[in-house]
C-alpha cells in the first residue's frame, strides 16, 4: 500500500471573457452603482476577472482544466479512479458536477462526487483525495475546483460584485512511495455561517429566497487572517517543518491584503507568494489550483519545492496543505 500521494500534473481554465475594472465600473454605472479601478485595486488588489458565457457551466470549465492536468501528468481517462469537484456553483442540484465531468472526460470507473466548502473547497478535496489514496481506496485522482460565481453575484452591491470571477483549476494526484502531500489540516466553525453566505435554498424543486452572495467584509477579514495564520502553523508542526522551509505560499486568492497579512505572519518574503488575484479575482474553490497551475507553467514553482496551500471560505471553513512538489 502506498504511503504517500503526489501531484503529477496541474491544469486550469478561464472563461474567454476578461472583464477589467474599468469595464465593470462602466457596467455598474449603468445600474447607478459607483466604483472605479483605483477604488477596487486599493482595497483588493484586483484589476480584472473572467466571466463565463451564459451557456458555460462549472463542469465545462472543470473538464477543460482536468484535461490540461491529465496531459501534464501523462495519464488517460482509463487511469483515473477518483474525481472530486469542489464547487459552490454546481451544474444541477443532482447529479454531482463530478459525475458530469466524469462523463465529459470519458472516465467510466471509480468514484465521483462533489465537495462543498466554498473557498476552502479545494484544500478539503485535496485532503480527502490524499486520504483515499493513502488508504488504498484510489490510486489516481482528479481533484478540481470550479466555479461560475458570476451567476450568484449581487450587482447592486459594489463591495462584493467586484471581487469574484469564474474559472477552474485541477490537479492529478497519484499514489507514490515518495513524499508529496506531507500534511493537511481542515477546520470549520458554523457559528460564523452568516458572515459569508448565499442564502437561497431549494424547496419543492425551486430556488426559494434571494440566492445572491452576501458578505460581511470586515468580519471575514478578521476571521481569515487569524484562521490562516493558525492553520499554517498547525500544518507545519504536523509535518515537522518550519516556515523557513516553505519555498512558495499559494494562498486562496481573495484579497491581496489578507494574502500579504498571512505572509507577514509567517515571515515569508512577498516575492515567495504566488499572486493571481490581480487578473483572476476571487474564483472561490478554483483560486488555489488556478494559482498553482499558473506558477507551475510559468516556471516559478519547480519540482522539489515545498509549497504551502491554504484557503478560507464561507461556513466558516478553512484549511492548509504542506506539499513537497
Amino acid at each position: 500500500m502506498p504511503r504517500f500521494s503526489r501531484i503529477t500534473g496541474t491544469g486550469s481554465k478561464l472563461p474567454e471573457r476578461r472583464v477589467s475594472n474599468d469595464e465593470l465600473a462602466a457596467e455598474l454605472a449603468g445600474r447607478g452603482i459607483e466604483t472605479s479601478d483605483a477604488w477596487i485595486v486599493e482595497r483588493t488588489g484586483i484589476r480584472a476577472r473572467h466571466f463565463a458565457a451564459p451557456d458555460v457551466t462549472s463542469s465545462d470549465l472543470a473538464a477543460e482544466a482536468a484535461r490540461h492536468a491529465m496531459d501534464a501528468a501523462g495519464v488517460q481517462a482509463a487511469d483515473i479512479d477518483l474525481v472530486i469537484v469542489a464547487t459552490s456553483t454546481p451544474d444541477m442540484v443532482f447529479p454531482s458536477t463530478a459525475c458530469i465531468v466524469q462523463r465529459k472526460l470519458g472516465i467510466q470507473q471509480g468514484a465521483a462526487f462533489d465537495l462543498q466548502a466554498v473557498c476552502a473547497g479545494f484544500i478539503y478535496a485535496l485532503s480527502v483525495a490524499d486520504s483515499m489514496i493513502r488508504s488504498g481506496t484510489a490510486r489516481r485522482a482528479l481533484v478540481i475546483g470550479a466555479e461560475v460565481f458570476s451567476r450568484i453575484l449581487d450587482f447592486s452591491d459594489r463591495t462584493t460584485c467586484v471581487l469574484f470571477g469564474d474559472g477552474a483549476g485541477a490537479v492529478v494526484l497519484e499514489a507514490s512511495d515518495e513524499p508529496g502531500i506531507l500534511a493537511t489540516r481542515l477546520h470549520a466553525d458554523g457559528r460564523h455561517a452568516e458572515v459569508l453566505c448565499t442564502p437561497g435554498h431549494v424547496s419543492g424543486g425551486q430556488v426559494i429566497g434571494r440566492p445572491l452572495l452576501h458578505m460581511d467584509g470586515q468580519a471575514v477579514f478578521k476571521l481569515a487572517v487569524h484562521a490562516l495564520d493558525h492553520v499554517a502553523r498547525e500544518v507545519l508542526e504536523a509535518a515537522g517543518r518550519q516556515a523557513s522551509d516553505v519555498d512558495w505560499l499559494v494562498p486562496h486568492q481573495a484579497n491581496i491584503r489578507i494574502m500579504q497579512g498571512t505572509a507577514r505572519k509567517l515571515k515569508l518574503p512577498m516575492e515567495r507568494m504566488v499572486v493571481t488575484v490581480d487578473e483572476h479575482g476571487n474564483t472561490s474553490a478554483a483560486s488555489i489550483p488556478l494559482a498553482l497551475d499558473v506558477a507551475v507553467r510559468s516556471g516559478k514553482i519547480q519540482r522539489g519545492d515545498t509549497l504551502m496551500l491554504e484557503g478560507v471560505g464561507g461556513g466558516f471553513t478553512w484549511g492548509a496543505a504542506l506539499i513537497d512538489y
